[in-house]
Order: C-alpha cells, then structure tokens, then sequence
C-alpha cells in the first residue's frame, strides 16, 4: 500500500493554495466543499478565484509565494506552471510537516487527492496511487451508476438513530447485526421511495426483534491465490465476528477478512505449536453460543482431508445451525496452475486422492489400488512420508519411471514445481516445504505444454524488468 487512505476534517482550518488558473481552482472548489479557510497566493486569478474572492469565500493572501507562507498552514496544494515554484512549495513544506500536494507530479505528494464519489455523508475515495488517473477516474464512473443516490439519507437518518439504539442494544455484535438487516432490508426501499418517516419507524420495529442467534460458516479458502474464493465465501468472511483459520490459509486471503473481525488461528503445521482438533470444536461452539458468526476458515476445500465433517458433527450435537461454502481443493487447483490435467483420456482415466497423515489406529492404504497404471494419483501432505510413498508404490507394480510432480505453495506467485521419476521421489522431498502436493502420473508430463501458470509470471517479471530499466 503506497498510501493510507484517510479522510480529514478541513472544517475553518487553513488551507494553502499557490495558484490561480483552472487546475488550482479545480483543487480549491474541493477544499470549499469540505469547508476549509482556503488561502491563495498567486499573481493573477482567474474568473471563478475573482468570484469566490468577491463572495468571501476565499482569503488571496499574495502574489509570490514564501516558504513562511505556510505557517500555521494544515494542507497545501502548488498548481502552477512554474517548476521552481512548485518545488519550492514541496520543500518548504516538508520542512515544516505540512501535508502538500504538487499538482500532476507524485514524486512531490506527501498526500494525493483521489477520485471522489459524493453519497454524503457516504463518501467514496479511489486512487491509483497517481500512477493512473484516468482509471481511477472510469471506477469512479462506474461506482456512480451503481450506487443509488439516496444512499446519503439512509447513512443521516441511520446516524441520527445510532444513541437510541445504543440505548436499547447493548451488545456490539447485536447492533452490527441490527444495521445489516436495516439496510438490506425494508428501511433501504423506505427512504429510496422519499418515506422518511416510515424508514425511522422501521427501525424503530426492527429492535424489538430477538438478538441474533450464533451460527457458523465452514468455508474453503482455496489452495492459495485470492482470486480463488468463491463470492459466497468472500461475503460470509465480510460478515463474520469471529474467523478461525489455518496455517494454509494465505495472507492473501486472509487481508480479504473483515478488518474488525476476530481472528483465531488453531492450525496444525508440522514443527510448529498446534492446536487439538477438540480444542477447535470447543472454540467453535464457544463463539457460536455467545450469539456470533463465526467463519471456520480451511485451506482448499473443507471436505476433502479438511477434518471439516468431524466440526460439523459437533455442531449438530451443540444444535448450532451451520452450513458449508465449497472451496477449490488443492489437488484441483495445484494441478490446474502447473498445467497439470487430473484426468487424460490417453494417461489417466482415474484420478485418486489420499493423504500421507492418517489417525494412528487408521487402516492402511490399498497400496496395490493406488499403484495401477493409467490413473493419477494426487497425494496430500506426503513430504514427511515420501519415502514410504515411493517404496510402496514401486513394490505394489509402479514404474520407477512414472512421471511425478511436488507441487510447493500451489496457485500462489511463490509456487515451485519439482519434476522427476517415481525412483526419485524422496531425493526431490528433501528439497521442497509445505504446504506441498505430490502427483504421480503420466500426466505430469503434460505440464511442459500446459504450465501457462509459469509462463505468465515470468512473463510478468519480465515486463517489471523492463519498467525498471526505462
């Protein structure tokens, strides 16, 4: 993040602009609307600085700026077409830790002015970074015609009704959930039709409601690359109170949780302090009964060597409603950005998944199953037992050499893919960390045309390469 987005408040505080033509007007207008004392310095105004300055609304303060111009100054803004100027503002105003602005010139931005939706008191900001204005300037249009103009009603009467309702609901999650259902609700299509007086009533109705009872979400989180989540998944995590995730739950991901949410982490990872399997379900039920949304957070699919049914199970016996969003399991997701296909009709028929970590007292695997030719076999968690994996494999009638793939950090930019025969399988263990996907199958062979995945990051640095250059 280049910058941090903050709103200020510029009410009666002075703000300098140096310059008087139409880009400086268009930054002065700006300051006006948000009320600031806006002072100019400049040798000549154009017609709207003479009107506001026969109006009162401005102060013209000079006409050849100085650096103790700016004391006492909250914000400047230079727009002039004089370099030297504008770097002289810049300097000076960094010596005095004055926020400044140097119009079309961000290497001289201690602050930059976004692209603005106006709903107020909702207001939406959209920067580029002023790497790309324009852009900002289409998403802006684009948010115009989607967000209803009476959007600034509902947040007014909302924020008039905000002390009644504290005094009425007490819990911080109860309220939160108050204003949801107001605004997905009746009150909205109240005060879009101009009944302001029937949206104040609604809301009146609406707490007298029964406070919200606890449930949970079980959620996959995909094998890595955001773009993965599903839109169901992306709202529920946007809704959630409280966010238990794992260790393989990305960062990237994981910035997409709403930021005021309660986060948990009860992951396993091998080397690593984990949390028990019943300590998880005790936290689960914990939160659900305190009357929360909870959002248990999986990597890949919760299904699929996710434990996710065994949690389910527990809620069902705690009576705590719940319901499950699908994610891309690793073994799909993996495979598919290392150009990988699963299934071919001239090398794999079947595609079969296991996992390397099984209970203690589990049954072993079907070691003859797993080694038939004509069929891709995914494997989960088997660094640790990749040893194991490929002895067995080789004795139950394998090839020693079947194409294999370890698949490091599947989907993700860091992802790293180790190829090699079957006879190799635990030399190349040795050099991967997880979270990793072992494939074996001829199908493996197939990613020297298919890794499009690669190909497109390489692309990419290469593109970065080149930018830096010029």
């Amino acid at each position: 993040m280049d910058y941090l987005p903050i709103f200020a408040d510029l009410k009666r505080r002075p703000c300098l602009v140096v310059g008087g033509d139409d880009s400086a007007w268009r930054k002065t207008r700006m300051l006006l609307k948000a009320g600031a004392d806006v002072r100019v310095i400049a040798p000549t105004l154009n017609a709207d600085f003479t009107a506001a300055l026969a109006q009162g609304q401005i102060q013209h303060v000079g006409e050849i700026f100085s650096p103790d111009d700016l004391d006492g100054i909250f914000l400047a803004i230079a727009a002039t077409d004089r370099k030297s100027v504008n770097a002289l503002v810049y300097q000076s105003a960094n010596q005095r830790q004055v926020l400044v602005n140097v119009v079309d010139d961000t290497q001289r931005c201690s602050f930059i002015v976004p692209s603005i939706v106006d709903r107020s008191p909702i207001i939406i900001a959209i920067s580029s970074s002023g790497q790309a204005p324009v852009l900002a300037r289409l998403l802006r249009e684009k948010l115009e015609a989607l967000l209803p103009q009476h959007l600034g009603r509902m947040a007014t009467i909302a924020g008039n009704f905000r002390q009644r309702l504290s005094q009425t609901v007490s819990s911080f999650s109860a309220r939160r959930y108050f204003w949801e259902q107001a605004f997905n609700g009746r009150f909205g299509d109240l005060v879009a039709a101009g009944r302001e007086q029937e949206a104040e009533q609604e809301l009146v109705a609406l707490t007298h409601q029964a406070p919200p009872q606890g449930q949970v979400a079980l959620i996959g989180a995909g094998p890595g690359d955001a773009g993965l989540l599903t839109l169901r998944a992306l709202q529920l995590m946007q809704q959630a109170d409280v966010v238990l995730y794992d260790y393989l739950v990305s960062d990237e991901v994981m910035d997409l949780v709403r930021r005021d949410a309660e986060l948990v982490c009860v992951g396993k990872k091998a080397g690593f302090h984990s949390v028990p399997q019943e300590e998880t379900n005790r936290l689960i039920v914990h939160y659900a009964k305190q009357g929360k949304r909870v959002v248990r957070l999986k990597g890949g699919d919760p299904f699929v060597f996710g434990r996710g049914g065994e949690e389910l199970e527990v809620l069902f016996d705690a009576d705590i409603p719940f319901q499950v969003v699908p994610g891309i399991t690793a073994a799909a997701g993996a495979t598919a950005y290392a150009g990988i296909p699963l299934t071919h009709r001239d090398y794999a028929q079947t595609a079969m998944f296991v996992t390397g970590h099984l209970k203690p007292d589990g049954d072993t695997l079907d070691w003859s199953t797993l080694a038939r030719g004509k069929q891709t076999l995914v494997i989960y968690m088997g660094l640790m037992k990749s040893s194991h994996i490929q002895q067995q494999l080789l004795e139950h009638g394998r090839g020693a050499d079947t194409p294999i793939a370890i698949i490091e950090r599947g989907t993700q930019k860091t992802q790293k893919v180790l190829k090699g025969q079957l006879s190799e399988l635990a030399q190349l263990a040795q050099h991967a960390a997880s979270p990793s996907l072992i494939v074996v199958g001829e199908v493996v062979n197939l990613s020297t045309k298919l890794d499009w995945f690669t190909k497109q990051e390489q692309s990419l640095q290469q593109q970065d390469a080149v930018v830096k250059l010029a």
